[in-house]
């Protein structure tokens, strides 16, 4: 379970690198953040996980997401 996970995380950071579109990359960067959530809750650390999926995947991707809605110009 844990080596597919961490295959899971491998192929994300791929592909946010890949994706030339920021709003596709910040929403995969939001997954890589709740797949290690939930690689560290089944690593038996559950605080760790819950400031993980609150902090990385929760505020972080809203933050981005606001920075790129207010730096797009109307021609993007």
């Amino acid at each position: 379970m844990v080596e597919a996970l961490l295959l899971l995380l491998l192929l994300l950071a791929i592909l946010v690198l890949a994706f030339r579109n920021l709003l596709s990359s910040v929403i995969l960067l939001g997954a890589f953040s709740l797949i290690c959530a939930l690689l560290f809750f089944l690593l038996k650390a559950p605080d760790l996980a819950i400031a993980e999926a609150a902090v990385g995947a929760g505020v972080a991707t809203a933050l981005l997401v606001q920075a790129i809605r207010r730096t797009r110009t109307p021609e993007d």
